[in-house]
Parts: C-alpha cells; sequence; structure tokens
C-alpha cells in the first residue's frame, strides 16, 4: 500500500471525538502560541481562525467547563507532536489536526460571540496580515462589522 493510501485510511477512520479527548494533557496557552507562530500559514486561515477562535472561547468565564474539555482536547490535538498524519507530511499533515478543530467549533458554537470573534480576527492580523483570507470561513464565525468599533476585545488578543 502506498504511503499516501495508507494515510487516507487513517483520515478516513479518525475519529475527531478521540482525538479531542486525547488532545487534552497536551494542551496549554504557550504551546498553543508557538504552534500558531510556526505554522498558522501552513494551517490556512480558516483552520488559523477557528483555532484562535478556539482559544478566546476557552478564555471565556461564559463557556462552560465541558466546552472548555472539548476546546483544550481540539487544541491539544493541534499541539500534540505525534498526530496521527504527521503535521510534516505534505498536503495531508493537518488534515486530522483540521477535523478536530472543525469538529470543536461546532460543538461550541453557542458560546462564541462578538467579543470573541473581535480577539480572533485582530490575532489572524498579527500573523496573517490585514487581507487574510475569508473564504472558507463559516459566516456565523466572521466579526459583524457593524459591532467591530469593541477597541477593549481588540487590545486584549494576542
Amino acid at each position: 500500500m502506498s504511503e499516501e493510501k495508507n494515510y487516507n485510511k487513517k483520515l478516513k477512520n479518525f475519529n475527531p471525538a478521540k482525538a479531542v479527548e486525547t488532545g487534552r494533557k497536551y494542551f496549554s496557552e504557550s504551546s498553543f502560541f508557538a504552534k500558531m507562530g510556526r505554522y498558522a500559514m501552513l494551517l490556512g486561515s480558516k483552520i488559523a481562525y477557528y483555532s484562535f477562535l478556539l482559544y478566546y472561547t476557552f478564555k471565556s468565564p461564559k463557556t462552560p467547563k465541558k466546552d472548555k474539555l472539548t476546546i483544550a482536547g481540539a487544541l491539544g490535538y493541534l499541539i500534540f507532536p505525534a498526530d496521527v498524519i504527521p503535521d510534516f507530511i505534505p498536503v495531508v499533515g493537518f488534515a486530522d489536526d483540521s477535523l478536530a478543530i472543525i469538529y470543536a467549533i461546532y460543538s461550541v458554537v453557542s458560546h462564541i460571540d462578538e467579543s470573541i470573534k473581535a480577539k480572533a480576527h485582530v490575532s489572524m492580523v498579527k500573523y496573517f496580515g490585514e487581507n487574510f483570507s475569508k473564504a472558507d470561513i463559516d459566516e456565523r464565525f466572521m466579526v459583524d462589522e457593524s459591532k467591530e468599533d469593541d477597541e477593549e476585545n481588540r487590545s486584549q488578543a494576542q
């Protein structure tokens, strides 16, 4: 079996819920920002933005503990160095990480408010520049331009 077929099979059998559970023990803020610093561009703007949304949702005191565990697991899996598909594999290297992030983002969507979106947006500008691609990002997760004046949230983003 070719290496690409082997990775495709692993990806097909990938269970994002189990990955989130496994990843919890690897999550830390410093590791998250270190990983984003090294790999944000390779992750692409959609997964990087969703990762920042998850991070700021995790930091919110309004987010229930159960959902924080889901987020910690997804971000921990992103940080975890021994993925199902290693990150250095071209094209498919971040596919498993992406599935874990997408699973988590849609699990906690009800806790993502405008302040969280604004902080994630500021982080994206920091890592990608002002005109980062928003093409594949679900509209529900984008900053509402009419509510974008919240300077306090912008200044708190890393």
